[in-house]
């Protein structure tokens, strides 16, 4: 029972790649029984092969005519198939009924790859709404009670249990903790929040549990603007689509009024005689019939995307390698994409009686009973080194972390907690730390007390060092940046929603000059829009839930394959499998070939069109020579398309 159910919802789900199957096998056992002169066989089998594979054709088309009342490609196909067809049957001729299959044929393969290309399923919206929980946990006459987020009012007081997503946005009562804000805001540390603070829905609860009111509806919630941020983005139909379509139907508007002229009229303007009028009609649609000239664009398309691929560029459709080649403008997300979006050591330094490694030491002997990033990142960097984890370690949120080490009392914190224990902190060092934080470094000092030097206020402890963090800037960043600048890009911007220093430090280091900092994800949207009225043509770069919209509304959104949430793949239109920025120039060159080949195949296509409407008005070409004309002229842009192979 499993292969027939397996078998059903293949056919289910790529029903057009399966009629167009059917219509080539179909058609070449036709064309066999023809060849051993199985005519009764042939003429069940090539009618068969009409109905599967133009059926989906035949039925746009006519839909097309009557409801909107417009000739599209899919008719004029139609039309020329069953005209083939017709003069086959008429001429007994019958291998131009095998003519008429094979431009059915063409079309129903080229329908099925289209249909693929321009897939885009409510996967990103479904990810999204994975970010919150189904319920929250409301306080009703001093009881917990766990109810549907759909039901939560305003003025209802949620708690939330450290570890736990915040389900809906709100204003905290009490409590205090750090949340990490990345994946809504893009900030790259966790940010601290007490009473007053506001949280979103979505971001992650730290170590404190929180007791939080509702402000605001659940459905106003920042998580559920960025849904239907992305939903609006989604469904606006880029330029060229709409081009491409009125083109299309314009084209078939002016071959099918030809063709009905040129069957009506030479009889009464030259004298021709009705057979040979007809005849001329009918390969008039042949020749005309743009298979080549669709065939123009999607081979070249598809060898692009698949060049890519091998590239660890994965394109989610051919308009957006068309699209990447004209790209004028490019907005960076920083945290995640620009940088690792890991916390690392950045720079570490001693006083005089000390080394960098008695620093890092001593400042991972506490931080490992703790459970903040910065205190992880200092244990990662202290991983080779020789220490004991301290005993009696008491955090203070926000402030700094103290511990017995060796029977020493050590103190990791900012200046301000560790001036508590310390009688000053040394000038060099204060200097230089200053210059660190205007860069947007975390900066922590770390101090050690001597053995029954007291307690909290003695100030008998002295500064041993301090430590610089931050978020790694990507080695390939600041080349990626020069790259696109020689490409001819004009305007290079980054978005982020962390706060300014850091922001404009990071810009420095790559080679940025406009920067948009404490962005909130409707800011970036806004941004993208104001880009896209002055270059047009825009690309978003980014890796987080709060890039959605942006990549959706850009022109061009590009993820990053491996740190870049759910939402974010599913959003963007370019993903770069191994996070590698440099593959954004590499994209954009083979956008640019793209381009360069398929207005390439539109002149071959268009000049053997031209060509052999001209032989047939002129009577020196016949109805088979019409369709190898034709066919080979598919083939050959064809061919000429999967130069982007290489």
């Amino acid at each position: 029972m499993l292969y027939p159910q397996r078998f059903s919802q293949f056919t289910r789900e790529h029903t057009d790649t399966v009629a167009a199957l059917l219509c080539g096998f179909l058609l070449f056992l036709g064309w066999f029984a023809l060849h051993l002169g199985w005519l009764g066989l042939a003429f069940l089998l090539l009618p068969a092969a009409y109905i599967i594979g133009g059926y989906e054709s035949a039925r746009e088309g006519l839909t097309t005519l009557f409801k909107e009342k417009e000739l599209d490609v899919d008719l004029l196909m139609i039309v020329a198939a069953i005209g083939a067809a017709s003069l086959g049957l008429w001429r007994r001729e019958y291998h131009l009924i095998i003519d008429g299959a094979i431009l059915i044929l063409i079309f129903a393969i080229s329908g099925a790859l289209e249909g693929y290309a321009m897939q885009r399923t409510e996967r990103s919206i479904r990810s999204l709404m994975s970010l919150t929980p189904d319920t929250a946990r409301v306080l009703l006459q001093g009881r917990e009670e766990e109810i549907p987020i759909g039901q939560l009012k305003v003025g209802d007081e949620i708690v939330v249990k450290p570890g736990e997503l915040i389900p809906t946005d709100g204003i905290i009562l009490s409590g205090y903790s750090t949340l990490n804000q990345a994946a809504i805001t893009g900030e790259s540390l966790p940010v601290e929040k007490t009473v007053g603070a506001e949280v979103f829905a979505g971001t992650l609860n730290g170590y404190g549990a929180l007791q939080i009111k509702v402000h605001k509806p659940a459905q106003s919630s920042l998580i559920q603007r960025v849904i239907r941020l992305v939903e609006q983005a989604q469904t606006q139909a880029p330029p060229s689509q709409e081009f491409i379509d009125r083109f299309e139907k314009g084209y078939a508007k002016v071959i099918v009024v030809a063709g009905i002229l040129l069957a009506t009229l030479p009889p009464f303007l030259w004298g021709w005689d009705w057979e040979t009028t007809i005849y001329r009609a009918l390969t008039f649609l042949v020749v005309a019939s743009p298979c080549a000239l669709m065939a123009a664009i999607m081979p070249t398309l598809l060898s692009g995307i698949a060049n890519g691929a091998r590239q660890g560029i994965l394109f989610k459709n051919g308009a957006q390698l068309e699209k990447i080649g004209k790209v004028r403008a490019i907005a960076f997300d920083k945290t995640g994409t620009l940088t690792t979006g890991q916390l690392q050591i950045f720079q570490v330094i001693s006083v005089s009686k000390y080394t960098q490694a008695d620093v890092l030491k001593t400042a991972a002997s506490v931080e490992s009973s703790s459970e903040h990033p910065i205190g992880k990142a200092i244990v990662q960097a202290a991983g080779d080194l020789d220490w004991v984890a301290a005993i009696q370690v008491q955090a203070i949120p926000g402030q700094g972390i103290v511990g017995i080490a060796q029977e020493q009392q050590v103190i990791v914190g900012n200046a301000v907690f560790v001036q508590r224990y310390v009688t000053n902190l040394p000038e060099e060092l204060r200097e230089i730390v200053q210059s660190w934080e205007q860069e947007g470094k975390t900066v922590v000092w770390v101090a050690q007390e001597g053995r029954g030097a007291g307690a909290q206020g003695s100030r008998g402890a002295e500064v041993m060092g301090v430590i610089a963090i931050a978020d790694r800037v990507r080695v390939e960043a600041a080349a990626t940046i020069t790259r696109l600048k020689k490409l001819g890009v004009e305007q290079i911007v980054m978005l982020t929603g962390d706060n300014e220093e850091t922001a404009r430090s990071v810009a420095k280091a790559v080679g940025i000059d406009r920067v948009y900092a404490q962005l909130l994800p409707e800011d970036k949207l806004n941004v993208i829009r104001r880009l896209q009225q002055q270059y047009q043509t825009v690309a978003m770069v980014g890796d987080g839930i709060n890039d959605a919209p942006a990549l959706a509304q850009a022109s061009v959104g590009i993820a990053m394959g491996v740190s870049g949430s759910d939402v974010a793949l599913e959003t963007a239109d370019i993903v770069l499998m191994a996070d590698r920025l440099e593959k954004i120039a590499v994209a954009m060159h083979l956008g640019r070939r793209s381009q360069a080949i398929v207005k390439q195949n539109i002149v071959v296509a268009l000049s053997f069109i031209m060509l052999l409407l001209v032989g047939n008005f002129l009577g020196n070409i016949n109805l088979p020579i019409g369709v190898i004309g034709h066919e080979g002229s598919t083939v050959l842009v064809t061919l000429s398309g999967l130069r982007l192979l290489k």
